[in-house]
Protein backbone atom coordinates (compact mmCIF):
# COMPACT_ATOMS: atom_id res chain seq x y z
CA UNK A 1 0.00 0.00 0.00
CA UNK A 2 3.27 2.75 0.96
CA UNK A 3 4.70 1.85 -2.13
CA UNK A 4 1.63 2.30 -4.43
CA UNK A 5 0.99 5.56 -2.57
CA UNK A 6 4.74 6.58 -3.51
CA UNK A 7 4.15 5.45 -7.05
CA UNK A 8 0.99 7.69 -7.35
CA UNK A 9 2.99 10.57 -5.69
CA UNK A 10 5.81 10.36 -7.58
CA UNK A 11 3.74 10.16 -10.78
CA UNK A 12 1.70 13.78 -9.88
CA UNK A 13 4.84 15.60 -9.00
CA UNK A 14 6.60 14.49 -12.86
CA UNK A 15 6.55 16.53 -15.74
CA UNK A 16 4.01 15.60 -18.30
CA UNK A 17 5.09 13.12 -21.03
CA UNK A 18 4.06 14.93 -24.20
CA UNK A 19 1.49 13.16 -26.71
CA UNK A 20 2.49 14.57 -30.85
CA UNK A 21 -0.80 13.55 -32.86
CA UNK A 22 -4.09 14.38 -34.09
CA UNK A 23 -7.87 13.50 -32.95
CA UNK A 24 -8.29 12.17 -36.57
CA UNK A 25 -5.78 9.77 -36.17
CA UNK A 26 -6.50 6.41 -35.64
CA UNK A 27 -2.83 5.42 -34.40
CA UNK A 28 -2.92 8.49 -32.00
CA UNK A 29 -6.37 7.11 -30.68
CA UNK A 30 -4.60 4.04 -29.27
CA UNK A 31 -1.61 5.79 -27.21
CA UNK A 32 -4.07 8.66 -25.97
CA UNK A 33 -6.77 7.16 -24.71
CA UNK A 34 -4.02 4.11 -22.95
CA UNK A 35 -2.68 7.19 -21.60
CA UNK A 36 -6.10 8.66 -19.87
CA UNK A 37 -7.33 5.12 -18.78
CA UNK A 38 -3.24 4.90 -17.00
CA UNK A 39 -3.76 8.07 -15.36
CA UNK A 40 -0.33 8.48 -17.46
CA UNK A 41 -0.16 12.84 -16.93
CA UNK A 42 0.37 14.27 -20.52
CA UNK A 43 -0.28 17.07 -22.56
CA UNK A 44 -0.78 16.87 -26.46
CA UNK A 45 0.60 18.56 -29.39
CA UNK A 46 -1.00 19.39 -32.87
CA UNK A 47 1.93 18.01 -35.18
CA UNK A 48 1.71 20.95 -37.13
CA UNK A 49 2.95 23.24 -34.39
CA UNK A 50 6.94 23.95 -34.69
CA UNK A 51 7.41 22.13 -31.41
CA UNK A 52 6.62 19.12 -33.28
CA UNK A 53 7.94 20.05 -36.72
CA UNK A 54 11.41 21.63 -35.81
CA UNK A 55 12.26 19.48 -33.23
CA UNK A 56 10.64 15.95 -33.14
CA UNK A 57 10.27 15.44 -36.77
CA UNK A 58 14.51 15.54 -37.59
CA UNK A 59 14.98 12.96 -35.39
CA UNK A 60 12.07 10.65 -35.74
CA UNK A 61 13.20 10.54 -40.27
CA UNK A 62 9.45 10.97 -41.02
CA UNK A 63 6.31 12.82 -41.10
CA UNK A 64 4.47 10.65 -38.65
CA UNK A 65 2.48 10.08 -35.57
CA UNK A 66 2.20 9.44 -32.30
CA UNK A 67 5.15 9.97 -31.09
CA UNK A 68 5.98 10.49 -27.35
CA UNK A 69 8.14 12.47 -25.80
CA UNK A 70 8.98 11.46 -21.86
CA UNK A 71 9.97 13.76 -19.10
CA UNK A 72 13.47 13.21 -19.93
CA UNK A 73 13.06 14.35 -23.75
CA UNK A 74 13.28 10.98 -24.93
CA UNK A 75 11.40 10.23 -28.46
CA UNK A 76 9.17 7.00 -28.69
CA UNK A 77 7.44 6.34 -32.02
CA UNK A 78 4.89 3.95 -33.24
CA UNK A 79 1.81 3.54 -31.17
CA UNK A 80 2.31 -0.48 -30.10
CA UNK A 81 5.95 0.56 -29.26
CA UNK A 82 4.87 3.34 -27.30
CA UNK A 83 2.75 1.11 -25.18
CA UNK A 84 5.36 -1.05 -24.68
CA UNK A 85 7.57 1.45 -23.43
CA UNK A 86 4.71 2.76 -21.04
CA UNK A 87 4.19 -0.61 -19.49
CA UNK A 88 7.75 -1.70 -19.08
CA UNK A 89 8.61 1.65 -17.40
CA UNK A 90 5.99 0.82 -14.81
CA UNK A 91 4.22 4.04 -15.77
CA UNK A 92 0.77 1.93 -16.01
CA UNK A 93 -2.15 1.68 -13.14
CA UNK A 94 -2.84 -1.84 -14.53
CA UNK A 95 -1.27 -3.94 -17.04
CA UNK A 96 -2.39 -4.83 -20.67
CA UNK A 97 -0.92 -8.59 -20.18
CA UNK A 98 -2.97 -11.27 -20.14
CA UNK A 99 -2.18 -13.98 -17.42
CA UNK A 100 -3.11 -16.88 -19.52
CA UNK A 101 -1.33 -17.71 -22.46
CA UNK A 102 -4.40 -18.53 -24.39
CA UNK A 103 -6.07 -14.90 -23.97
CA UNK A 104 -2.79 -13.51 -24.53
CA UNK A 105 -2.62 -14.84 -28.34
CA UNK A 106 -5.96 -13.94 -28.79
CA UNK A 107 -5.36 -10.33 -27.82
CA UNK A 108 -2.52 -10.55 -30.42
CA UNK A 109 -4.67 -11.99 -32.79
CA UNK A 110 -7.21 -8.77 -32.66
CA UNK A 111 -4.07 -6.24 -32.17
CA UNK A 112 -3.24 -7.52 -35.84
CA UNK A 113 -6.87 -7.02 -36.82
CA UNK A 114 -7.46 -3.73 -35.43
CA UNK A 115 -4.00 -2.59 -36.36
CA UNK A 116 -4.31 -3.42 -40.15
CA UNK A 117 -7.17 -5.25 -40.92
CA UNK A 118 -9.43 -2.26 -40.48
CA UNK A 119 -8.05 -0.02 -42.40
CA UNK A 120 -10.36 -0.13 -45.47
CA UNK A 121 -13.57 0.28 -43.83
CA UNK A 122 -11.86 3.07 -41.85
CA UNK A 123 -10.66 4.74 -45.13
CA UNK A 124 -13.99 4.32 -47.27
CA UNK A 125 -16.38 5.68 -44.34
CA UNK A 126 -14.15 9.20 -44.06
CA UNK A 127 -13.25 9.45 -47.81
CA UNK A 128 -15.97 8.59 -49.90
CA UNK A 129 -18.94 10.56 -47.78
CA UNK A 130 -17.84 14.05 -48.12
CA UNK A 131 -21.33 15.28 -48.08
CA UNK A 132 -21.74 13.95 -44.36
CA UNK A 133 -17.92 14.53 -43.62
CA UNK A 134 -15.64 16.51 -45.22
CA UNK A 135 -16.34 20.14 -43.26
CA UNK A 136 -15.72 18.20 -39.84
CA UNK A 137 -12.98 16.66 -41.19
CA UNK A 138 -11.30 19.88 -42.70
CA UNK A 139 -11.43 21.24 -39.17
CA UNK A 140 -9.61 18.75 -37.64
CA UNK A 141 -7.37 18.14 -40.45
CA UNK A 142 -6.11 21.82 -39.58
CA UNK A 143 -3.71 19.98 -36.36
CA UNK A 144 -1.27 18.82 -38.97
CA UNK A 145 -0.91 22.38 -40.89
CA UNK A 146 1.82 24.42 -40.63
CA UNK A 147 1.60 28.03 -38.36
CA UNK A 148 0.52 30.78 -40.15
CA UNK A 149 -0.87 29.91 -43.03
CA UNK A 150 -3.32 32.26 -44.51
CA UNK A 151 -6.87 30.98 -45.33
CA UNK A 152 -6.43 30.27 -49.25
CA UNK A 153 -3.17 28.67 -48.04
CA UNK A 154 -4.91 26.50 -45.50
CA UNK A 155 -7.10 25.17 -48.11
CA UNK A 156 -3.98 24.42 -50.66
CA UNK A 157 -2.77 22.50 -47.69
CA UNK A 158 -6.01 20.61 -46.44
CA UNK A 159 -6.50 19.47 -50.17
CA UNK A 160 -3.24 18.79 -50.32
CA UNK A 161 -3.54 16.07 -47.75
CA UNK A 162 -6.51 14.91 -48.16
CA UNK A 163 -5.57 14.18 -51.52
CA UNK A 164 -2.54 11.98 -50.01
CA UNK A 165 -5.25 10.34 -47.73
CA UNK A 166 -7.75 9.35 -50.52
CA UNK A 167 -4.41 7.74 -52.63
CA UNK A 168 -3.62 5.95 -49.44
CA UNK A 169 -7.39 4.55 -49.03
CA UNK A 170 -6.70 3.57 -52.94
CA UNK A 171 -3.56 1.92 -51.85
CA UNK A 172 -5.18 -0.31 -48.78
CA UNK A 173 -7.61 -1.49 -51.59
CA UNK A 174 -10.84 0.92 -52.08
CA UNK A 175 -12.00 1.06 -55.06
CA UNK A 176 -15.43 1.33 -56.75
CA UNK A 177 -15.81 -1.83 -57.69
CA UNK A 178 -14.41 -3.32 -53.72
CA UNK A 179 -16.23 -0.55 -52.09
CA UNK A 180 -20.00 -3.00 -51.81
CA UNK A 181 -18.01 -5.76 -50.21
CA UNK A 182 -16.41 -3.49 -47.55
CA UNK A 183 -19.59 -2.02 -46.58
CA UNK A 184 -20.75 -5.54 -46.09
CA UNK A 185 -18.01 -6.84 -44.32
CA UNK A 186 -17.81 -3.93 -41.95
CA UNK A 187 -21.41 -4.63 -41.27
CA UNK A 188 -20.94 -8.20 -40.64
CA UNK A 189 -17.98 -6.98 -38.26
CA UNK A 190 -20.37 -4.57 -36.30
CA UNK A 191 -22.83 -6.83 -35.77
CA UNK A 192 -20.45 -9.28 -34.45
CA UNK A 193 -18.88 -6.93 -31.93
CA UNK A 194 -22.04 -5.38 -30.77
CA UNK A 195 -23.38 -8.83 -29.75
CA UNK A 196 -20.35 -9.46 -27.96
CA UNK A 197 -20.45 -6.07 -26.29
CA UNK A 198 -23.68 -6.63 -24.81
CA UNK A 199 -22.49 -8.79 -22.48
CA UNK A 200 -18.56 -7.66 -21.78
CA UNK A 201 -17.25 -4.34 -21.21
CA UNK A 202 -14.04 -5.19 -23.05
CA UNK A 203 -12.98 -7.99 -25.92
CA UNK A 204 -11.22 -10.38 -23.68
CA UNK A 205 -13.49 -9.43 -20.45
CA UNK A 206 -12.72 -7.18 -17.56
CA UNK A 207 -10.72 -5.04 -18.87
CA UNK A 208 -8.48 -3.30 -21.77
CA UNK A 209 -5.51 -5.51 -23.47
CA UNK A 210 -3.76 -4.97 -26.32
CA UNK A 211 -6.62 -6.36 -28.46
CA UNK A 212 -9.11 -3.59 -27.17
CA UNK A 213 -6.43 -1.03 -28.45
CA UNK A 214 -5.75 -2.60 -31.58
CA UNK A 215 -9.68 -2.63 -32.41
CA UNK A 216 -9.93 1.12 -30.95
CA UNK A 217 -8.11 3.15 -33.46
CA UNK A 218 -9.64 2.46 -36.35
CA UNK A 219 -13.50 1.95 -34.36
CA UNK A 220 -12.28 5.33 -32.70
CA UNK A 221 -10.95 7.98 -34.88
CA UNK A 222 -12.63 7.07 -38.23
CA UNK A 223 -15.70 5.04 -37.64
CA UNK A 224 -16.90 6.17 -34.72
CA UNK A 225 -15.82 9.82 -35.19
CA UNK A 226 -16.53 10.81 -38.48
CA UNK A 227 -19.90 11.76 -38.99
CA UNK A 228 -21.41 9.26 -41.36
CA UNK A 229 -19.70 6.47 -39.59
CA UNK A 230 -20.41 7.58 -36.35
CA UNK A 231 -24.41 7.55 -37.21
CA UNK A 232 -24.26 4.10 -38.68
CA UNK A 233 -22.88 3.16 -35.15
CA UNK A 234 -24.79 4.72 -32.49
CA UNK A 235 -27.94 3.25 -34.70
CA UNK A 236 -26.41 -0.12 -35.38
CA UNK A 237 -24.24 -0.82 -32.69
CA UNK A 238 -25.05 1.23 -29.64
CA UNK A 239 -23.05 -1.09 -27.61
CA UNK A 240 -19.71 -0.74 -29.43
CA UNK A 241 -20.13 2.98 -28.97
CA UNK A 242 -20.71 2.71 -25.61
CA UNK A 243 -17.27 0.57 -25.64
CA UNK A 244 -15.49 3.38 -27.05
CA UNK A 245 -16.58 5.77 -24.86
CA UNK A 246 -15.70 3.48 -22.24
CA UNK A 247 -12.21 2.87 -23.69
CA UNK A 248 -11.49 6.65 -24.05
CA UNK A 249 -12.34 7.91 -19.74
CA UNK A 250 -9.77 8.84 -18.03
CA UNK A 251 -11.62 6.89 -15.13
CA UNK A 252 -13.30 3.50 -14.30
CA UNK A 253 -16.91 3.30 -15.32
CA UNK A 254 -18.87 0.76 -12.96
CA UNK A 255 -22.29 -0.26 -14.94
CA UNK A 256 -23.96 -2.82 -15.25
CA UNK A 257 -22.17 -5.23 -17.56
CA UNK A 258 -18.50 -3.73 -15.69
CA UNK A 259 -20.30 -4.79 -12.02
CA UNK A 260 -21.04 -8.09 -13.47
CA UNK A 261 -18.74 -9.12 -14.77
CA UNK A 262 -16.13 -7.61 -12.54
CA UNK A 263 -11.50 -6.96 -13.54
CA UNK A 264 -11.34 -10.17 -14.58
CA UNK A 265 -10.63 -11.74 -18.20
CA UNK A 266 -12.01 -15.16 -19.69
CA UNK A 267 -11.21 -18.41 -18.27
CA UNK A 268 -9.81 -20.21 -21.13
CA UNK A 269 -12.55 -22.64 -20.98
CA UNK A 270 -15.26 -20.40 -21.04
CA UNK A 271 -14.51 -17.95 -23.85
CA UNK A 272 -17.92 -16.68 -24.90
CA UNK A 273 -19.43 -18.01 -28.55
CA UNK A 274 -19.42 -14.36 -29.67
CA UNK A 275 -15.66 -13.63 -29.35
CA UNK A 276 -14.89 -17.33 -31.36
CA UNK A 277 -17.84 -15.67 -34.13
CA UNK A 278 -15.29 -12.71 -34.02
CA UNK A 279 -12.01 -14.53 -34.38
CA UNK A 280 -13.52 -16.84 -37.29
CA UNK A 281 -14.68 -13.49 -38.54
CA UNK A 282 -11.11 -12.58 -39.02
CA UNK A 283 -9.37 -15.32 -40.20
CA UNK A 284 -12.29 -14.97 -43.26
CA UNK A 285 -11.47 -11.24 -43.52
CA UNK A 286 -7.76 -10.67 -43.00
CA UNK A 287 -5.89 -14.64 -43.70
CA UNK A 288 -6.31 -13.84 -47.62
CA UNK A 289 -4.78 -10.65 -47.51
CA UNK A 290 -1.52 -10.76 -45.02
CA UNK A 291 -0.76 -14.62 -46.79
CA UNK A 292 -0.47 -12.64 -49.96
CA UNK A 293 1.51 -10.04 -48.34
CA UNK A 294 4.10 -12.65 -47.01
CA UNK A 295 4.06 -14.13 -50.17
CA UNK A 296 5.05 -11.51 -51.31
CA UNK A 297 7.52 -10.07 -48.77
CA UNK A 298 9.28 -13.60 -49.60
CA UNK A 299 9.58 -12.53 -53.14
CA UNK A 300 10.70 -9.41 -52.68
CA UNK A 301 13.67 -10.62 -50.69
CA UNK A 302 14.47 -13.64 -52.86
CA UNK A 303 15.23 -11.11 -55.45
CA UNK A 304 17.40 -9.23 -53.12
CA UNK A 305 20.00 -11.68 -51.03
CA UNK A 306 22.49 -8.79 -50.46
CA UNK A 307 19.98 -6.59 -48.96
CA UNK A 308 21.73 -4.76 -46.02
CA UNK A 309 20.25 -5.93 -42.20
CA UNK A 310 19.17 -2.79 -40.44
CA UNK A 311 17.65 -1.19 -43.94
CA UNK A 312 14.73 -1.16 -45.43
CA UNK A 313 16.12 -2.41 -48.89
CA UNK A 314 14.61 0.95 -50.76
CA UNK A 315 16.08 4.15 -51.91
CA UNK A 316 13.92 6.00 -49.16
CA UNK A 317 14.93 4.82 -45.71
CA UNK A 318 11.82 6.32 -44.53
CA UNK A 319 9.40 4.42 -47.23
CA UNK A 320 6.84 2.54 -45.79
CA UNK A 321 6.05 0.16 -48.38
CA UNK A 322 7.70 -2.67 -50.71
CA UNK A 323 5.24 -2.84 -53.99
CA UNK A 324 1.49 -4.09 -54.68
CA UNK A 325 0.18 -7.24 -54.24
CA UNK A 326 -3.29 -9.07 -55.61
CA UNK A 327 -5.02 -11.33 -54.06
CA UNK A 328 -8.99 -12.72 -53.49
CA UNK A 329 -11.16 -11.26 -51.29
CA UNK A 330 -14.49 -12.21 -50.86
CA UNK A 331 -14.61 -13.58 -54.25
CA UNK A 332 -12.98 -10.28 -56.00
CA UNK A 333 -9.81 -9.47 -56.98
CA UNK A 334 -8.20 -7.17 -54.71
CA UNK A 335 -5.18 -4.99 -54.80
CA UNK A 336 -3.41 -3.03 -51.93
CA UNK A 337 0.11 -2.30 -50.71
CA UNK A 338 2.26 -4.49 -48.87
CA UNK A 339 3.82 -2.80 -45.33
CA UNK A 340 6.80 -4.56 -43.97
CA UNK A 341 5.21 -2.94 -40.37
CA UNK A 342 2.39 -5.21 -40.53
CA UNK A 343 5.03 -8.11 -40.26
CA UNK A 344 6.48 -6.64 -37.49
CA UNK A 345 3.10 -7.05 -35.89
CA UNK A 346 2.25 -10.30 -36.87
CA UNK A 347 5.62 -11.34 -35.10
CA UNK A 348 4.46 -10.52 -32.08
CA UNK A 349 1.60 -13.26 -32.18
CA UNK A 350 4.04 -15.78 -33.80
CA UNK A 351 7.05 -14.68 -30.76
CA UNK A 352 4.49 -15.18 -28.01
CA UNK A 353 3.32 -18.22 -29.38
CA UNK A 354 6.55 -19.87 -29.76
CA UNK A 355 7.96 -18.55 -26.38
CA UNK A 356 5.02 -20.67 -24.32
CA UNK A 357 5.34 -24.15 -22.76
CA UNK A 358 3.90 -26.85 -24.69
CA UNK A 359 0.61 -27.38 -22.70
CA UNK A 360 -0.09 -23.62 -23.28
CA UNK A 361 1.06 -23.96 -26.52
CA UNK A 362 -1.21 -27.13 -27.31
CA UNK A 363 -4.35 -24.90 -26.09
CA UNK A 364 -3.05 -22.00 -28.48
CA UNK A 365 -3.11 -23.93 -31.21
CA UNK A 366 -6.23 -25.91 -30.13
CA UNK A 367 -8.62 -22.62 -30.23
CA UNK A 368 -6.68 -20.86 -33.19
CA UNK A 369 -7.43 -24.08 -35.41
CA UNK A 370 -11.51 -24.32 -34.00
CA UNK A 371 -11.41 -20.49 -35.69
CA UNK A 372 -9.29 -20.78 -38.65
CA UNK A 373 -6.69 -18.74 -37.45
CA UNK A 374 -3.70 -21.32 -37.38
CA UNK A 375 -2.77 -20.41 -40.57
CA UNK A 376 -1.16 -17.05 -38.55
CA UNK A 377 1.47 -19.05 -36.97
CA UNK A 378 2.87 -20.25 -40.44
CA UNK A 379 2.76 -17.08 -42.49
CA UNK A 380 6.59 -16.01 -42.08
CA UNK A 381 8.75 -13.73 -43.56
CA UNK A 382 11.90 -14.96 -44.38
CA UNK A 383 14.01 -12.50 -42.67
CA UNK A 384 12.46 -10.56 -39.15
CA UNK A 385 10.74 -7.04 -39.76
CA UNK A 386 12.93 -4.66 -36.81
CA UNK A 387 12.68 -1.25 -36.00
CA UNK A 388 15.30 0.89 -35.76
CA UNK A 389 16.14 4.76 -35.12
CA UNK A 390 12.33 4.86 -35.81
CA UNK A 391 11.93 3.26 -38.64
CA UNK A 392 11.58 -0.31 -39.63
CA UNK A 393 14.24 -2.25 -41.12
CA UNK A 394 14.98 -5.75 -42.11
CA UNK A 395 16.85 -8.36 -39.47
CA UNK A 396 19.67 -10.55 -40.97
Amino acid sequence: MESSRIIKECRMSRKPFTLYGMTASLYTAKVRAYMRQQNIPFREVAPGRDEFTQNVLPEVGRWIIPVVKTPEGRLFQDGIHILDYLEESGEAKTSLQCDSSLMQVIAHVFELFGNEGLLRPAMHYRWNFDQENLDFIRTTFADGLPEGLAPEQKEGAFLLASGRMRKAAVAFGVTAETIPAIEQSYTEFLDLLEAHFQDTPYLLGGRATIGDYGLFGPLSAHLGRDPYPLALMQKNAPHVFRWIERMNAPHDYIDHIQGAQGTDLFQDHKIPGTLTALMRYVAEEYLPEITAHVDHANGWLARRPDLEAGTNGLDDPAARTIGMCTFTWRGQSLTSAVMPYRFYVLQRLQDHFDGGADPARKTMLSVLTETHLEPLLRVRTTRRVERKNHLEVWGK
